[in-house]
């Protein structure tokens, strides 16, 4: 694997080192390599990024000028589209994933998805007329008006990171906002990546501004606390999320988080085996590196020695390690920290009882690389640890239950409301059980609810308010009533 070209930090319409020439070290978890530099943001470097973003709002008419935004995200989304192959192999190695996955959501398809937020803010509806009334004595026309909500500060996780990155950023501009991007230590480049496409563009100066750091903390902090930031737009663990929401509060900031999940599958006692099961393999999209993956499989208890035989044979043929696989799906973990959370998740499934079915290693360990076995177990009750907290891996446990009640309370049984989904024979009864679960999301059969215009975003711990879509766009939006006088209706 090469060594790469050091990035840049983007702060006020152009690239350029961190203060001080500042850089980190980017390690890659194919090999555990160092691979190149990125440049590490200072405090200096962040206040600076935010006086750009605050004087681009109040400044200049990137708030209240559509057409010339709309213009500029356009001439960003060809700039991203051509520099892509040119950051593939960066993007790749930073976050360990195929280089399939990365013509999936790691870079080709948040791109292309950038069209379909262009296409609606064009047809947004940003005043409507509520027409006279005397409610108060004084005939009044009544407009509501919807406004951009000011400077955002987007801080975002290594998972899937260029998608996230453009699902915040893209859609605030959009809005009329300006943007502080501060991507996650492990995965600068995507970001990094974002900026250069930013100055080839030459979007106006102020209006997005790309910290990379190799501090996990500190330059978020910081953003979150500062008075001149109105909007704090996170992806990452729910415990930071509370931290975020805390420290954002003597600002009354508002706050969007996306956080973690403990999705549950539901396979109905009617559904087709073994096509009902495939599902189950999900985990091993990038490793299991996924909020929203459904990593627990709840099986009729009458077919659960039958789901169980079939899962052990899909995980033990899984393939994954070649990290320019155009056919895998799963590489790496992102770092040994990781890594070891992982094995340390499955060591504790061992001593809590459940059944180690299949994989529970590490693997490929001549590489230096952070693999993970694509790991089985079952016997699982749902109060175990391996069932009710966020292991990020290649790990399923696999619960039974007794009927479509018991399912929905096993589902429900869970501080996260992120996803699902739910497999039968009858679509009805799918949709029935589907309503019933207490999750942002839901997958009924062989379908998928992602895409650039459908809201995504959880119950309970797994956050507040939603990302993408109609309402992910309003979460960058003000409302503003204001009167006129009329005649009487």
């Amino acid at each position: 694997m090469p060594d790469f070209p050091t990035s840049l930090l983007y702060v006020d319409g152009k690239l350029r080192p961190a203060e001080g020439g500042r850089t980190f070290d980017v390690e890659s978890p194919v090999n555990a390599k160092i691979v190149g530099q990125a440049a590490d943001a200072t405090a200096s470097d962040v206040d600076e990024a935010i006086a750009a973003a605050r004087r681009a709002f109040d400044d200049t008419d990137w708030p209240t000028n559509l057409p010339k935004r709309i213009e500029a995200l356009r001439r960003w989304q060809k700039a991203m589209q051509d520099s892509a192959n040119d950051w593939r192999d960066r993007i790749m190695a930073e976050s360990g994933c195929t280089r399939l996955m990365s013509h999936m959501l790691h870079l080709d398809k948040p791109i292309e998805m950038i069209g379909w937020t262009i296409g609606m803010v064009e047809q947004f509806e940003w005043q409507r007329d509520l027409g006279v009334d005397s409610t108060l004595g004084m005939p009044s026309r009544r407009l509501v008006l919807k406004e951009a909500a000011g400077v955002v500060g987007a801080i975002t996780p290594w998972n899937v990171p260029m998608q996230i990155n453009v699902a915040k950023v893209v859609t605030a501009l959009a809005a009329g906002c300006t943007v502080i991007l501060k991507p996650a230590p492990d995965t600068p480049w995507a970001a990094a990546f974002m900026g250069e496409a930013a100055e080839k563009a030459g979007l106006p100066a102020g209006i997005f501004n790309v910290l990379t750091s190799g501090d996990k903390a500190a330059p978020g902090e910081q953003i979150v606390a500062d008075p001149r930031v109105d909007v704090i737009s996170f992806t990452g663990s729910t415990g930071v999320g509370k931290r975020i929401m805390e420290a954002a509060a003597p600002t009354l900031k508002r706050v969007f988080l996306e956080l973690g999940g403990k999705s549950a599958n539901i396979i109905l006692d009617d559904a087709q085996f073994p096509q009902a099961l495939e599902g189950g393999v999900g985990v091993c999209f990038h490793a299991g590196q996924g909020c929203a993956l459904t990593t627990r499989l709840l099986v009729p208890r009458s077919r659960y020695d039958e789901a169980v035989a079939i899962l052990k044979a899909m995980f033990e043929a899984m393939p994954y390690g070649d990290p320019d696989s155009m056919e895998q799906i799963m590489g790496p973990l992102v770092s040994r920290a990781q890594y070891d959370r992982v094995l340390n998740y499955i060591e504790t499934g061992k001593q809590e009882g459940a059944r180690l079915v299949a994989g529970g290693s590490a693997a490929l360990t001549e590489t230096g690389g952070y693999y993970v076995q694509p790991t089985l177990f079952a016997d699982v009750d749902n109060g175990m640890r391996i069932a009710q907290e966020e292991i990020f891996g290649p790990v399923l446990v696999v619960i039974p239950f007794d009927d479509d009640d018991d399912a929905v309370r096993i589902a429900n049984d869970s501080k996260y409301g992120l996803s699902g989904a739910v497999q039968s024979a009858d679509p009805q009864r799918a949709l029935s059980v589907a309503k019933r679960i207490r999750t942002g999301t839901v997958a009924i059969n062989k379908s998928a609810y992602f895409g650039a215009d459908a809201p995504f975003g959880g119950y309970k711990q797994s956050g507040l308010g939603r990302e993408m879509g109609l309402e992910g766009f309003e979460e960058y939006l003000q409302t503003k009533t204001v009167s006129l006088e009329a005649e009487p209706a």
